[in-house]
């Protein structure tokens, strides 16, 4: 595969997940309205376990998939790339009956250890999504391995599209059926969503299906592997990535079930604790997730950066790579983290409006928490990039797997006391991306050698945002009586955002060079020197 083409397929995968995370996203606002908080909190327990099945179950098989597929082609040996292929949907079949049959025999019980009884109904609204996904990412795999990234992403798109579309749909023609039932639309957005997307990449499959047939034919003629010999050889690639991928969500499903029984240990009802655990992972968790657009767009370009100059042992231009990555993931996330934290109560009410104003206030005082994770979880991604491009992707799976421990340990410890309550949830989740990030740091340090310009790094940033933070903070004070805490809130989002970029460009905190990471970043650069706003 070609320098260009492998860029090209990053780059549109890149694009399909950036949509994919904004659709998703945006999706939590109009349903955290129409269901509430209380709604949120039947709906996001059973969708972090389905994230958490779907983790161990498929989340490496694509790239391992996508890997065997591509040896045996680059050897010409086309037959036996199909072979794999044809091993690999049978496999992922079998693990799709297994886990949708899992949920459907186990469904009661898990939504009673968790302590959430009314999450039943939006459980058993995902089993249709257990059993599509997993035959969908052999699909995406094999299309991978044969280097064409259009259909991955084109189905990843339409599975988030109509996740989007009949996730809220239902939720709102259910609603006179009370929450249990709408959550469970909503639920049932993400099944539509994967029976869609199967569909869309099987017309991709069926319309190429006369070129794979051409291909096979020209094949080599080398002998073809045992079925049990593939299947070995991609559990052995999947395992590892799968254990990494379900840690996050190995969390957050430990974390429901803590937070829900150490809130009624403390004597709030069932409805009360699903309350808010919908305050905390349904509503103020959504808004951590913006950020991570433009943080995620970062580290996919960091990635082959740092492993190009890692090809060619260029290690000052790793360096160079690792020092702006770094800074630039400040720029972005220090200012997101702030700015939620100074404005968390008024961004909560502008955007949830139809919950009541205690559920609002509650919501907000979890936010503003919740908001320095923010700058930990940016940096934990743009870390974790320049890691892989090192060739250690298992560093940054160990140090989050430190994190996540004492997350446990520390929301069973914090939800249990009456005062912090809910609040637990959200300290635990900074400090445990705090570790991590700290980790993550330490080992980037150690294996890049790279020393860090204490004033370019850290000062000009925090002094950029300093600028950002007063001036968000005062145009929302001094406007709010006049035109309202809504418009005000939007009004002081968009001056702290002028103000922070020219702050920036003034204090000299960013430089051409760190355009070089960001989409499009060249062009800009190009205009804004011309313009005599960008140092050199």
């Amino acid at each position: 595969m070609t320098k260009e083409n492998f860029l090209k397929g990053a780059a549109i995968l890149g694009i399909a997940g950036v949509i994919v995370k904004i659709l998703g996203a945006v999706y939590r606002i109009p349903l955290a309205n129409l269901i509430t908080a209380e709604g949120m909190g039947y709906y996001q327990p059973s969708y972090q376990m389905y994230a958490f099945l779907l983790a161990i179950s498929t989340a490496g098989f694509p790239t391992a998939i996508a890997k065997l597929v591509s040896e045996k082609r680059a050897l010409g040996n086309y037959r036996g790339a199909h072979k794999v292929f044809r091993v690999s949907l049978l496999a992922m079949l079998m693990v799709g009956i297994l886990t949708s049959s899992f949920v459907y025999f186990t469904a009661e019980s898990i939504v009673k250890l968790i302590g959430n009884t009314n999450s039943y109904y939006s459980l058993v609204a995902l089993i249709p999504a257990l059993f599509f996904v997993p035959i969908m990412s052999a699909f995406r795999g094999y299309f991978q391995g044969r280097q064409t990234m259009t259909p991955t992403a084109l189905s990843q798109v339409i599975e988030q599209l109509f996740r989007v579309i009949f996730g809220l749909y239902l939720a709102y023609t259910l609603l006179e059926k009370g929450l249990p039932i709408a959550a469970s639309g909503a639920s049932f957005g993400a099944s539509a969503g994967a029976i869609f997307g199967t569909i869309g990449i099987l017309i991709i499959y069926f319309i190429r299906k006369r070129n794979i047939r051409i291909e096979i034919k020209s094949s080599s003629e080398e002998e073809l592997e045992s079925t049990n010999t593939i299947v070995k050889r991609l559990l052995s690639i999947a395992i590892p990535i799968a254990i990494g991928a379900a840690i996050v969500p190995i969390m957050n499903t430990i974390d429901a079930g803590i937070v829900m029984r150490r809130l009624q240990f403390i004597d709030y009802s069932e409805v009360e604790a699903a309350e808010l655990y919908g305050q905390l992972g349904g509503m103020a968790q959504t808004l951590i997730n913006f950020p991570q657009v433009f943080s995620l767009a970062l580290a996919m370009s960091l990635v082959p950066a740092v492993s190009d100059a890692f090809a060619r042992k260029n290690y000052q231009n790793i360096k160079r790579i690792t020092r702006s990555g770094v800074r630039v993931t400040l720029l972005i996330g220090l200012p997101a983290a702030l700015g939620l934290y100074i404005l968390s109560t008024p961004i909560i009410k502008l955007l949830y409006f139809n919950n009541d104003l205690s559920t609002l206030e509650s919501t907000g005082a979890i936010l503003e928490i919740l908001a320095f994770s923010v700058l930990f979880l940016t940096l934990i991604q743009s870390l974790t990039a320049i890691l892989q491009g090192l060739g250690k992707p298992r560093v940054p799976v160990r140090n989050l797997a430190v994190g996540a421990v004492f997350k446990i340990v520390l929301t069973y410890i914090l939800t249990g006391i009456p005062e912090i309550n809910i609040k637990g949830a959200a300290i635990s989740t900074v400090v445990a991306y705090f570790i991590a990030c700290i980790l993550n740091f330490i080992a980037v340090e150690k294996h890049t050698k790279t020393k860090f310009n204490f004033i370019n790094t850290f000062i000009k940033p925090i002094i950029s945002v300093t600028i950002m933070v007063l001036t968000t903070w005062f145009t929302y004070q001094y406007t709010m009586s006049l035109i309202g805490a809504k418009l005000a809130t939007i009004l002081a989002i968009f001056v702290g955002a002028i103000v922070y970029g020219s702050a920036l460009l003034i204090t000299g905190a960013i430089t051409s060079r760190d355009f070089d990471l960001l989409p499009f970043g060249n062009k800009i650069a190009r205009l804004l020197k011309a313009i005599g706003l960008l140092r050199g």
